[in-house]
C-alpha cells in the first residue's frame, strides 16, 4: 500500500502532536510494508505570518494531490484582532470546503484505565463506545446570509441562518447506516424537530432511508435530551447522527467520557480527499512545555490508516498500543489526575506508544512464523 499524506501541523501544539503522530503512522509503514510519504505544508496561524493568508493556494493544491490530509491545530490569540474570515480558523473551514469531507467521524471510548479521569461514575461510562457522525459543511456554520451590524438599534443585530437540503441530509445519514452496519447496528438521529424546520426535515430524511437498511435499528433524539443521556446512559448509544452545531457541541462534550479532549481523534471523509484532525485545539498556552497529549492525534493516525488506507488491521494495532500504554499507568499532565508520579512527555508518550505497537506486531508476526 502506498498513501501520501499532506501534514498540515498548524499552530499551538499542532506540530508536536502531529510528529508524535507520523512518527506512528511511518512505523506502522515499516512494519506492514507499506509506502508512506509526507508532504508538508501550512495551516492557520503560521500561514498567516508566512503568506499572508491562512490557506495559501499551495497548501490546496498539496492537498488535494494527497490521499489523505493530517492536520494538527489552528488558532492562535495573536490573531484575535483580524475579521472572522481573516483569522487562522478560517483556513481550516476553508480546507474542509475545499476537499469537500461532508462526514465529521469522531469516535469516543472509554478506557477502562482513565475511568478515574472522568468526572462521572466508572459504572456509568465503563463499556461506552460511540461514533459520532457529524455533518459537517451546512447548517448555521455556512448558512447564508450571515452578518453582524454593530451599528443597529439596540447596540447591534447580528445574523447566521440554518439551511439544509434533503440531499445533504440524505449523504450523511447514509455514511451513519453505513457505519452502523460494520458495529452494534443501531442508529441515534439527534435534532430539535419539536421546535426547527430544518431538524423536521432531518428527521424525516432520516426515517425515509431506513428501509434500506433493515438491519439498523433506528432512534430519534432531542439535543437538549440526548446531552443529557450522554452523561447518564452513554453506553446505550452506537453510531450517533447529528447536524453541524449539534454534531460540534455533543461530540466535544463526549470529552468527559474518555477523561480529556486530548484523547478524542476525528476523520472527515466523503469529499475529494479524506481530513483528519485531533478534536482538541490548538491550546497555545502548553505550547512547546512538552504537556500536550498527542494520543488523539495517534488514535487520529489510525483512523487515516482505516479509511483512507484500507489498512484495519494496522489501525487496530494502533488502537491496541495506545490501550496496552494507558494500562501500564502512563500519563500526560492532562489525564495524570494530579499523579505526577506518572507523568510523561508529549514525546515521551509518543515514544512508548511505538514501543508498544513494535512489540505488538513482533509477536504478531512471530505467531505467523510458527
Amino acid at each position: 500500500m502506498k498513501l501520501k499524506i499532506a501534514v498540515l501541523a498548524g499552530d499551538g501544539i499542532g506540530p508536536e502532536v502531529t510528529h508524535e503522530a507520523t512518527q506512528i503512522l511511518q512505523a506502522a509503514a515499516e512494519f506492514g510494508g507499506h509506502e508512506f510519504t509526507f508532504t508538508e505544508a501550512l495551516i492557520g496561524g503560521v500561514a498567516i505570518t508566512a503568506n499572508g493568508t491562512p490557506l495559501p493556494q499551495t497548501t490546496i493544491d498539496m492537498c488535494l494531490e494527497s490521499d489523505a490530509v493530517l492536520l494538527g491545530a489552528v488558532g492562535d490569540n495573536k490573531f484575535n484582532h483580524l475579521t472572522p474570515d481573516k483569522r487562522p480558523e478560517a483556513g481550516l473551514l476553508q480546507i474542509r470546503q475545499e476537499l469537500g469531507g461532508f462526514a465529521n467521524l469522531r469516535p469516543s471510548v472509554a478506557y477502562p484505565a482513565l475511568s478515574e479521569n472522568s468526572p462521572l461514575r466508572p459504572e456509568v461510562t465503563k463499556g461506552a463506545d460511540i461514533l459520532f457522525v457529524r455533518e459537517l459543511l451546512g447548517g448555521l456554520y455556512f448558512g447564508q446570509p450571515r452578518w453582524w451590524n454593530k451599528e443597529g438599534n439596540g447596540g447591534g443585530e447580528a445574523i447566521n441562518t440554518m439551511r439544509y437540503t434533503r440531499d445533504e441530509v440524505v449523504r450523511v445519514a447514509r455514511v451513519a447506516f453505513e457505519l452502523a452496519q460494520k458495529r452494534r447496528k443501531k442508529l441515534t438521529s439527534v435534532d430539535k424537530a419539536n421546535v426547527l424546520e430544518c431538524s423536521q426535515l432531518w428527521r424525516a430524511t432520516v426515517d425515509s432511508l431506513k428501509g434500506d437498511y433493515p438491519d439498523v435499528t433506528v432512534e430519534h433524539q432531542l439535543v437538549d435530551s440526548m446531552a443529557m443521556h450522554l452523561m447518564n446512559i452513554p453506553r446505550n448509544f452506537d453510531v450517533v447522527l447529528t447536524e453541524n452545531l449539534f454534531g460540534d457541541i455533543l461530540s466535544d462534550e463526549s470529552g468527559v467520557i474518555t477523561g480529556s479532549l486530548g484523547m478524542l481523534p476525528s476523520a472527515t471523509i466523503g469529499g475529494k480527499v479524506n481530513l483528519y484532525e485531533p478534536v482538541h485545539g490548538s491550546a497555545p498556552d502548553i505550547a512547546g512545555t512538552g504537556k500536550a497529549n498527542p494520543l488523539g492525534a495517534i488514535l487520529t493516525a489510525a483512523m487515516v490508516l482505516r479509511h483512507s488506507g484500507g489498512l484495519e488491521q494496522e489501525a487496530v494495532a494502533i488502537e491496541a498500543a495506545v490501550a496496552k500504554v494507558l494500562e501500564a499507568g502512563h500519563r500526560t499532565a492532562d489525564i495524570a489526575r494530579g499523579n505526577t508520579a506518572a507523568n510523561v512527555t508529549t514525546q515521551q508518550m509518543g515514544k512508548l506508544v511505538h514501543q508498544a505497537l513494535a512489540e505488538s506486531i513482533d509477536r504478531h508476526q512471530s505467531l505467523h512464523a510458527v
